[in-house]
C-alpha cells in the first residue's frame, strides 16, 4: 500500500481517515472521540442522540404531546440535548487529537434549530458539520455562522453542482471537504437519482473524477473529496492515492466502527455483522423517506417486501380492467379490482391477512389484523422526526402534512431505529449496512470473533489494511 499522508481538515492535518456518521444512537461520543484519538475525524451523530441522567444512564425518549407539533417539540429538545451530550463525551475521550464533526441528516425534522441548538451549546468542542440525506443547502451558512467547517454529501457531479450555484459558493471559505458517498455501495439511505438504475451499480473513479473536474472549474481543485461507500482495506483504493484526477482525497467508514470494542450496538447486533454473507444487504425503498436505503434483510425488511407483493390496484367505480366488485368491510360500497387480483385478494385473506389497507398509489396492500393496529398505532403516534413522512403524511409545513394518503407499505423510522439501538432486536428491526458488511465473515482481521478497539482498527488500516 502507498504511504498515507497527512491532510488538512477542519483546520489541522490529519490521517485522511473519517468515521462516517450513523444516526440513533450508534455513532457516539465515545466511538467518534476514539476515532480522533487514533488521528483520524471522529464523527457523532446528531440524530436523536442519547443524553444521560444525573447517574449516566440513558434518558428514554418517551413522548406525551398529545398532537404531532407538540411531540416534534419534544423530539427537537431531546435531540439537541443528546447532540451536546455526545459533543461533550467526544471531546473528553479524543483528549485533543483529531477532529471532531458532528452529522445530521437534512430531511430530518427541524433540522436548522437542533443543528443550531447543538452547536451553541456545544462551544469549542465540534470542529466541523457533515450533512447529507437531501439538498442541505442551509448548511453552509449555520456551519460558518459558528466558525466551522461543512462537509455536504453528495452521490453525484450534478448535486454538487446545485449545491454550489445556489448557496455555497457565498461560503467558499468554510468548505472544508465534499464527502462522495457512492448511492449502491454505503449503508442507510442513499443518493440515488430518478435517471440512475438501483440494480446496475456504476463505478466510483469516473464518478469522483467528474466531481473533481467540476470543482476545479469552480477554484476547489484543493478541497478534499471523501470518498464514502464501499471503502474496506485502503490496499484496494491504491490508485486514488497521489492521482491527479482525484487529488486530495481522505476515506470514510461507516460499517466498519460498528465492530470495535468502543462501538455502543449490542453483542447481538455484532455477532450478526460476523455472519452476513454476500447479498444479505439489499438496496430498497421502504424508507417513509422516499429515499432508496440498504440495510440487511432480515425479518423487518422480508416482511415489508412480502407487504408489498400482498399489492393490488382498485378503484371506487368499475373501470377498465377493475371491474370485479370486492367488499372491504362489512358495509359500505364495494370497490373493485382486476380479475386477476380478486382472486389473490380473496386467497390472501384465506390465509390471514384479511385486513386491506388504502395506499397513497390507490392501491390496497393486505395484512393481519395485529400489523393493521400496529401500523395505525404507529401512525397516529408520528413525532415529526422527518421533514416529510410517506408513513404517517406528516410534514414539517404550515398544514403539517404531505396532502397525501399514509403509506402502509412503509413504517416508522424513528421508532425502529430507537429499537434496534437500545433493545438488541436485530431481525425485527431495520439493521442498516453498507454492502462491504458480509466481508466481516472471511476477513482475517476478525478471525476468532476478534473485535477490535478503534485505535487498532484505525491503525491497521492506516498502516496495511
Amino acid at each position: 500500500m502507498k504511504a498515507l499522508n497527512p491532510l488538512r481538515l477542519s483546520g489541522r492535518e490529519v490521517l485522511p481517515l473519517v468515521e462516517g456518521g450513523k444516526g440513533i444512537s450508534v455513532s457516539t461520543g465515545d466511538s467518534s472521540g476514539a476515532w480522533a484519538a487514533a488521528g483520524g475525524v471522529g464523527t457523532f451523530s446528531g440524530v436523536n442522540a442519547d443524553s444521560y441522567d444525573a447517574d449516566g444512564n440513558v434518558v428514554s425518549q418517551v413522548y406525551r404531546g398529545k398532537t404531532r407539533a407538540e411531540r416534534r417539540q419534544e423530539l427537537v429538545t431531546y435531540a439537541i440535548q443528546g447532540g451536546i451530550a455526545q459533543a461533550q463525551r467526544a471531546h473528553e475521550v479524543a483528549n485533543g487529537q483529531g477532529r471532531l464533526h458532528v452529522n445530521v441528516l437534512w430531511e430530518m425534522g427541524a433540522v436548522e434549530p437542533i443543528l443550531t441548538g447543538i452547536l451553541e451549546g456545544a462551544p469549542g468542542l465540534i470542529h466541523g458539520v457533515t450533512c447529507g440525506a437531501g439538498m442541505p443547502y442551509r448548511v453552509a451558512e449555520i456551519a460558518t455562522r459558528h466558525g466551522l467547517s461543512y462537509y455536504p454529501i453528495v452521490s453525484s457531479a450534478r448535486a454538487f453542482r446545485a449545491l454550489w450555484l445556489r448557496s455555497y459558493h457565498k461560503f467558499r471559505e468554510g468548505l472544508g471537504g465534499v464527502v462522495y458517498e457512492d448511492p449502491w455501495r454505503a449503508g442507510g439511505h442513499n443518493g440515488l437519482s430518478n435517471s440512475e438504475d438501483p440494480l446496475v451499480p456504476e463505478q466510483p473513479f469516473p464518478r469522483v473524477a467528474a466531481l473533481r473536474r467540476l470543482m476545479r472549474e469552480y477554484g476547489l481543485g484543493e478541497v478534499p473529496i471523501i470518498m464514502a461507500g464501499g471503502v474496506w482495506w485502503l490496499s484496494e483504493w491504491d490508485d486514488w492515492l497521489d492521482n491527479p484526477e482525484i487529488g486530495p482525497v481522505a476515506f470514510q467508514f461507516g460499517t466498519r466502527p460498528l465492530l470495535t470494542q468502543e462501538s455502543p450496538i449490542s453483542a447481538a447486533w455484532k455477532s450478526r455483522l460476523m455472519t452476513l454473507r454476500e447479498g444479505d444487504i439489499i438496496l430498497n425503498k421502504f424508507s417513509p423517506t422516499g429515499f432508496y436505503s440498504s440495510a440487511v434483510r432480515n425479518t423487518f425488511l422480508r416482511n415489508l417486501q412480502e407487504r408489498s407483493e400482498r399489492q393490488v390496484a382498485y378503484a371506487v367505480e368499475s373501470l377498465g380492467e377493475l371491474t370485479e366488485p370486492f367488499q372491504t368491510g362489512p358495509v359500505g360500497k364495494p370497490i373493485y379490482l382486476a380479475p386477476g387480483d380478486r382472486a389473490r385478494a380473496e386467497a390472501w385473506i384465506a390465509a390471514g391477512f384479511t385486513r386491506p389497507l388504502r395506499t397513497p398509489d390507490s392501491t390496497l396492500v393486505f395484512v393481519t389484523p395485529n400489523e393493521a393496529q400496529a401500523i395505525l398505532a404507529d401512525q397516529t403516534a408520528c413525532m415529526g422526526c422527518l421533514s416529510a413522512c410517506q408513513f404517517s403524511n406528516w410534514s414539517q409545513n404550515e398544514i403539517g402534512t404531505t396532502g397525501h394518503k399514509p403509506d402502509p407499505r412503509s413504517f416508522c423510522i424513528q421508532k425502529t431505529l430507537q429499537n434496534i439501538s437500545h433493545n438488541g432486536d436485530v431481525d425485527r428491526q431495520l439493521m442498516f449496512a453498507g454492502h462491504n458488511a458480509y466481508r466481516f465473515a472471511s476477513d482475517p482481521f476478525y478471525a476468532g470473533g476478534f473485535i477490535p478497539t478503534v485505535r487498532q482498527l484505525v491503525e491497521q488500516i492506516a498502516t496495511g489494511g
